[in-house]
């Protein structure tokens, strides 16, 4: 039986109408309907493509996360070779330029038009039938990675043009400033490295095996090459630009014709400070002369296109005294040195503080207290020491040595894992870490206890009454009663009604509210539906923990190092007492508990996904490779050389109807 005609019609039309308000919102950043709205839109259009999954197409919107990770990023051969720009920070190099081109095209007078230069990595996309087909990185100019997958995340590029061209375009990936200090604050929440700049941020996303990860970044794009531009009637810079927008390819806003080079100059020096009001990095002006015939005209060098050039912008720096080195705690215990600095004038803004990162980039770049340092803005937004001006020692400079204890409860610091680059408060009961701990606990996406907000939490700590999470269910009405000024019995019986109801919530959101490092709310749905009670997952081995899908080596020994904290001990055996806290639809047993599992091939019926889910719910594990220990191998269509191993070593061999037998358990 088909798809109905008027289901068909009513996807088109869904399409078609997220299309344009994506557009909107994204690209021109002049919404027409309200996010509710555009949610309403799209969740129809996911229920009738669930309900019909032969309309899915891979330009629906979507499709623009991919449901499972890549195992590597193919290499892509480029149509034709992206050069690299020639750069000059001076004025007088400009000229020269200048007097080059016009010498060479034997001319009085060159018209360019000037693009801010951003700040990102280039990208490459074709387009096939006005369906985008593929994305890929620059690599060495000849060679990419095909990134089709992860490209598609980015909301603000169109998955399919306004007229079904078959065309190559490339443009600049970035992650806007908003979004970086975002990340770079979620990375320092969990002990990771900072990314130094915000092209380094986009860089290291566009390059990630998971989609899924990919579109949890921000990521936005500008376009400004059409390869061959002459077969689409184009004869300036300035028209492909106003073609790419035309297809809904966003461009950077403020291109602009220039007549002479002196309106160039004239653009730099404007964009030289106003760069800053800008929500991405720029470093420069990009340069091109204006008339496509001519680049053919002028040519290339070994390296880069005679008729374009990139002016810089200085680089944004200064020099002052790091007075000392003080530390901050965060939520999770991570203790980050931070620079006091004598003050000083950079980009705009007095600059009293500047990032120090972690103990190793003290370490390795020798900074010491007294030194004279240069400092410098990441991406215009955060000051960071980048380097030591040696020459300026005294000798009354102090070595910064790594702290033993936290500055805040003097309890033990330390890594939690071996190539941490974080060090950490190992004491769960730290103050700098109590009172964020506790608004994670109560939040909605944990145990979502309305009422005990930052500021009730904060007289809560205050008056003596909390000391960690699981002293919120020791509270009483008489508690809430006695802070007196603002809180009456209305407020203290709607607070107590809160607490009561969070007794009976999913173990999942208990989990997201312990505030493990680098468990959120997937990662504690994930441990909920494996352990099934809390009391299970209160005992889980390190063993126990790798056989979680989707937790590595190192997360399954910062949990496993977490639960065996004498401190999250005591309170999880209080939880175990105060809420009923599992996931109802794992109270079963697990039949396939202890069992390993690799799966080969192509399955006929279900993806790798579907029967890897269909293992670990029922307790199995499964694994990328096979070893002794493993128990089956399931093989599909085309097993390559893991069926062969798998006959060496002993492991039961299973066919996809097997497979199934073995899940319900109709065979051992």
């Amino acid at each position: 039986m088909g798809v109905p005609e008027s289901i068909e019609k009513r996807v088109r039309q869904l399409r078609k109408e997220i299309e344009y308000h994506s557009h909107r919102y994204y690209v021109l950043d002049d919404p027409a309907i309200t996010d509710e709205e555009f949610d309403r839109l799209y969740k129809e259009l996911e229920e009738l493509e669930k309900q019909y999954p032969e309309t899915i197409t891979p330009d629906s919107p979507t499709q623009r996360v991919g449901a499972s990770p890549a195992r590597e990023l193919r290499e892509v051969r480029h149509s034709s070779r992206l050069y690299s720009l020639d750069n000059t920070y001076s004025e007088a190099e400009m000229r020269e330029f200048d007097t080059r081109v016009r010498r060479a095209l034997d001319i009085d007078e060159v018209d360019y038009y000037s693009e801010l230069k951003i700040d990102g990595l280039s990208i490459i996309m074709r387009y096939e039938k006005g369906k985008l087909v593929l994305g890929a990185t620059r690599g060495d100019g000849t060679t990419g990675e095909d990134v089709t997958d992860n490209v598609k995340t980015i909301r603000s590029i169109p998955l399919r043009l306004r007229e079904p061209l078959d065309i190559e375009v490339r443009g600049e990936i970035f992650l806007p400033k908003s979004e970086f200090d975002k990340v770079n604050q979620d990375r320092s929440e969990k002990g990771l490295a900072l990314f130094a700049n915000p092209r380094n941020a986009a860089a290291g996303t566009i390059r990630q095996l998971d989609s899924r990860e990919v579109s949890k970044r921000r990521l936005d794009a500008f376009f400004y090459q059409i390869v061959e531009p002459r077969g689409f009637g184009l004869e300036t810079q300035e028209q492909v630009i106003s073609m790419l927008r035309h297809q809904g390819l966003k461009g950077e806003p403020n291109g602009r014709h220039c007549a002479s080079l002196e309106e160039v100059l004239d653009f730099w020096e404007s964009w030289r400070e106003r760069k800053r009001e800008l929500n991405y990095a720029v470093d420069g002006v990009v340069i091109k002369v204006n008339r496509i015939a001519l680049h053919d005209e002028l040519g290339y060098t070994a390296k880069s296109p005679r008729w374009a050039i990139a002016f810089k912008f200085p680089a944004e720096q200064a020099t002052t005294r790091l007075k000392e080195v003080a530390l901050q705690v965060g939520r999770l215990g991570t203790m980050t040195p931070v620079a006091e600095l004598d003050p000083v004038q950079l980009a705009g803004t007095t600059v009293k503080r500047a990032s120090l990162h972690n103990f190793d980039y003290l370490q390795e770049r020798d900074i010491r207290e007294g030194d004279i340092v240069v400092i410098e803005k990441a991406g215009d937004i955060i000051p960071q020491v980048i380097k030591v001006v040696t020459e300026s020692r005294t000798g009354r400079e102090k070595p910064i040595s790594r702290p033993s204890k936290c500055p805040v409860c003097a309890g033990p610091a330390g890594k939690t894992r071996e190539n941490d680059v974080a060090l950490r408060c190992l004491n769960p009961g730290c103050p700098a870490k109590l009172e964020k701990r506790l608004s994670l606990f109560c939040s909605r996406g944990a145990m979502d206890i309305e009422g005990l907000g930052e500021k009730m939490i904060a007289r809560l700590i205050e008056g003596g009454l909390l000391n960690g999470p699981a002293d919120i269910y020791s509270l009483t009405k008489e508690d809430l009663l006695a802070l007196g000024k603002g809180i009456g019995e209305k407020t203290a019986d709607n607070l107590m009604a809160q607490i009561g109801k969070s007794r009976n919530n999913a173990l999942h959101q208990l989990i997201a509210g312990l505030g493990i490092p680098g468990v959120g709310t997937k990662i504690a749905r994930d441990l909920a539906n494996y352990f099934g009670s809390l009391k299970a997952f209160r005992n889980a081995s390190l063993d126990d923990l790798m056989a979680v899908p989707g937790i590595g080596n190192e997360l399954a020994e910062s949990i496993s190092s977490f639960l065996l904290n004498p401190m999250v001990g005591e309170e999880l055996e209080i939880f175990e007492k105060e809420i009923n806290a599992h996931e109802d639809s794992l109270q079963r047993e697990k039949p396939l508990k202890g069992l390993s599992f690799v799966i080969t091939g192509t399955l006929d019926d279900l993806t790798r996904q579907e029967a890897e889910e269909m293992i670990v719910s029922r307790g199995g594990r499964v694994s990328s490779s096979v070893s002794k220990r493993t128990d089956y191998l399931v093989a599909g269509e085309n097993p390559g050389s893991k069926l062969e191993k798998a006959r060496t070593l002993g492991a039961r061999v299973l066919n996809e109807k097997e497979f199934r037998e073995v899940i319900e358990g109709e065979s051992t």
